[in-house]
């Protein structure tokens, strides 16, 4: 029996190890020291780990002496039903699997009471956190708008993590100095505070399931050999991801032993702003001497043009582990940059592009994502696609329209516009902060109701309608009245734009977001900037399309299309899919498109102070590049509206690190040239390349021609004759303009003239644009130059 069974385990091995390549199966086999498997884009990672429990448990470990951490739930949760297939689902139960955060929780419940809690501690998550820090900013009467709660909260996340106690903080003089620089020489009493108060509410945060679990071990000398003994393998997936907290506890677990296997890729580390080290990993070999490195090159996802220009950008990093990266598949459609003369422009190239490749290449909507540097790009992006009927989804965030900050902003635009909107109200009544609490809100709501009555109408004269509350809140009210009376006043007098940003300075809406420099309030500075821009843009083409007024209620209507498209689709439906490129890694598609690869955008103006933070841009361009199986393009924009006017862009110094084989690029951005400008040519026209389609052969080129109808007469032979949509011009020649003439035009791009009406200030001209179709332009607001 003992024969038999050693020799089915030995067999079920050999099954294993069938499904890996060779340095796959090197790496997995390898147990006699710490070993670190660099794993290139698509050379499957997980595939390795998996397979290396897998193996571990057919060599005879205890399913419990292994210990294997993740990032994410969903990653842990694969990965166990993975081993469930290859060992059996008991076995795969037993492990020791999971975040950091739910095993080090484990760990810490099972020793509580050393670090003097209950094993039934509670585990406060963000909003818990920060409601207990904004209950002690209070206690401490202090500033909530200098020491805002999201703000402190942060700081003292990036304490724990770092493994920094309260009575560290307090005592580090650069941390305190640099604490009374910010105007905010308290949080080290705060942190003290709140520290307290969760040791005595019995709660631990996210962050101290870490700072504890270190705490625990470096006090506990008897605790940390108990696991060192008990966990005889540790494995740790994505280890370019790890902060200091996390490295320590998993070097403290291997001392001694030194069965340690990490797997990850440094050309992948994107994630400094949440504290993570690319450090952990390249330097690991300074912590385990005996360190073995296992290189994963071949890419199994995508096409060989793809994987060499993702290498050709990264070989310019000098902090990294060398390698290459390889691919087998076919050579592929060449990576496409393409050049447009606005973002505007740029929106509607990439909704030409979905279309097209769709039609000629034979994809679905699923099979296309769009990856941006930063969340307000969205907007451009999302208003082209729904003019081309293109469905999609934002993916790890939400629809423009419906973050936070804007719906704060649009729900102000709102109750200027119209007092009575109810949800418009309860949005902003206490946003930002000026006294008027749940409760308050509560009894304007039942007035309104017992009288019939908007609850408008009980803020404006909450004494005639004898709303219960003293005078302290009734001032507080007619205040926030009168605040917006304010911004109606203005209305018949400023534009939409001006309008706009009265509203949201004059609301506390600007105040509140600037308050500091977190990664979390940079995104809603931006957002709220591109909000500005999007009413400055609508107003402006709206001018030039020969309307007059334009109001911001017309922009509210043009934007409630948009919020529409945001209800909880259907997962099964067909969408392109938007989204930033650090909520992309990990995923992939048959077709990416980068947008807006530019300098000060990518790589971004906040990451330019050093080499290794432009190092840090390169990495996530690789990233988003890599995601690509089949067809990868890169767009950026020559101008930009910012500000409230057009600015200038340069394209990313990063296109310029492409190896030029492998791209189809404007002439301007090739070794040598003169500068010049280029017509932009779909990917599809260069005679040197077409897309892929999925089942993996070129698409011939493929124009159609105009489609031909038969128009009938009335007792007369039919005629043939050919659809055309340009209209008899009454005119033919306005000043230097004609018919037929070339024209830039600043937001459009391209086009050629082929219509002029009317005369004076009515003067209008007809224009067929490259890439956003025909557009009617008021003469005396067109913002173009003739070029032919």
């Amino acid at each position: 029996m003992c024969n038999f069974a050693g020799k089915k385990k030995q067999r079920n091995v050999e099954e294993i190890l069938q499904n890996l390549n060779e340095p796959q199966r090197a790496a997995v086999t390898y147990n006699d020291g710490p070993s670190l498997v660099i794993a290139g884009a698509g050379s499957g990672k997980t595939r390795v780990l998996t397979y290396k429990i897998a193996y571990l448990l057919q060599s005879g470990y205890e399913p419990y002496r292994l210990l294997a951490l993740t990032f994410t739930n969903k990653a842990a949760r694969e990965m166990k039903e993975r081993i469930a297939r290859l060992i059996d689902v008991p076995t795969a139960a037993r492990l020791w699997m999971g975040t950091f955060h739910s095993v080090f929780s484990r760990i810490l419940r099972s020793n509580a009471e050393r670090l003097g809690f209950k094993s039934d501690f509670t585990i406060y998550d963000t909003s818990d956190s920060r409601s207990l820090l904004k209950s002690i900013i209070k206690e401490m009467q202090l500033d909530d708008k200098i020491y805002k709660p999201a703000t402190v909260q942060a700081i003292i996340s990036n304490a724990k993590n770092a493994l920094i106690t309260p009575s560290s903080y307090e005592s580090n003089k650069e941390i305190r100095e640099t604490d009374a620089r910010s105007k905010r020489p308290l949080i080290h009493e705060i942190y003290r505070t709140y520290w307290h108060r969760c040791f005595i509410s019995g709660a631990m945060d996210f962050d101290d399931l870490l700072l504890y679990t270190n705490i625990l071990f470096r006090d506990h000398e008897d605790v940390l050999h108990r696991y060192q003994e008990i966990f005889r393998y540790v494995l740790v997936d994505e280890y370019q991801d790890t902060n200091f907290a996390q490295h320590l506890i998993v070097n403290q677990l291997c001392k001694g032993h030194g069965r340690i296997c990490v797997v990850g890729d440094d050309a992948q580390s994107i994630y400094s702003f949440r504290g993570a080290s690319i450090n952990n990993i390249l330097n690991l070999k300074e912590e385990y001497p005996g360190l073995k490195t296992f290189k994963l090159e071949q890419n199994y996802r995508s096409t060989q043009n793809i994987v060499n220009t993702a290498n050709s950008l990264i070989s310019k990093n000098k902090e990294q582990i060398r390698k290459h990266v390889f691919s087998e598949k076919e050579p592929g459609s060449k990576v496409a940059i393409l050049n447009a003369y606005s973002d505007f422009e740029e929106g509607f190239i990439v909704a030409n592009q979905i279309s097209e490749m769709r039609i000629l290449g034979g994809f679905s909507f699923n099979d296309f994502a769009i990856l941006y540097r930063t969340n307000a790009q969205s907007r451009i992006l999302e208003e082209s696609l729904r003019k081309r009927n293109i469905p999609y989804r934002i993916y790890g965030g939400l629809s423009f329209y419906q973050r936070k900050e804007i719906k704060d902003a649009v729900s102000y635009f709102r109750i200027t516009i119209n007092p009575d909107d109810e949800e418009a109200l309860k949005r902003v009544i206490n946003y930002p902060a000026r006294g008027i609490g749940d409760t308050t809100i509560k009894k304007i709501v039942q007035c309104a109701i017992t009288q019939g009555i908007s609850l408008w109408q009980v803020v404006s004269d909450p004494v005639s309608y004898a709303l219960p509350v003293n005078n302290g809140t009734i001032s507080k009210l007619l205040r926030f009245r009168d605040l917006i009376e304010g911004f109606r006043s203005e209305m018949q007098t400023k534009t939409a734009t001006e309008l706009a940003e009265i509203i949201i300075r004059q609301s506390g809406l600007f105040q509140d977001i600037h308050s500091d420099n977190t990664p979390e309030n940079i995104s809603r500075q931006e957002n709220i900037q591109e909000l500005l821009n999007g009413i400055s843009e609508f107003c402006s083409l709206r001018e030039e399309e020969g309307e007059e007024h334009v109001s911001l209620n017309d922009f509210l209507a043009e934007i409630s299309l948009a919020t529409d498209q945001d209800s909880e689709d259907d997962k099964e439906s067909e969408k392109v899919t938007m989204m930033t490129v650090h909520a992309a890694k990990g995923l992939e598609f048959k077709n990416v498109i980068i947008v807006g690869v530019e300098e000060d955008l990518f790589p971004s103006s906040m990451s330019k102070n050093s080499e290794r933070e432009i190092e840090e841009e390169r990495r996530l361009l690789y990233v988003a590049i890599t995601r690509a199986e089949i067809n990868c393009i890169l767009t950026y924009a020559s101008t930009r509206f910012r500000n409230g006017q057009t600015t200038a862009c340069p394209p990313s110094r990063f296109l310029k690190d492409l190896d030029p084989q492998y791209i189809t690029m404007p002439e301007r951005l090739r070794p040598g040239s003169t500068g010049k400008e280029e017509t932009i040519v779909p990917p599809w026209e260069h005679s040197d390349r077409s897309y892929t389609t999925p089942a993996e052969h070129p698409i011939r080129e493929h124009r159609q021609p105009k489609p031909e109808i038969y128009s009938p007469e009335p007792k007369k032979r039919l005629t043939r004759i050919t659809k055309t949509n340009d209209p008899a011009p009454s005119l033919q020649s306005v000043g230097d303009l004609t018919v037929g003439c070339h024209i830039r035009h600043e937001r459009f791009g391209t086009g050629e003239v082929v219509s002029i009406e009317g005369n004076g200030d009515n003067c209008k001209i007809g224009v067929e644009f490259q890439h956003v179709g025909r557009k009617q332009l008021l003469l005396k607001f067109a913002r173009f130059t003739i070029i032919k």
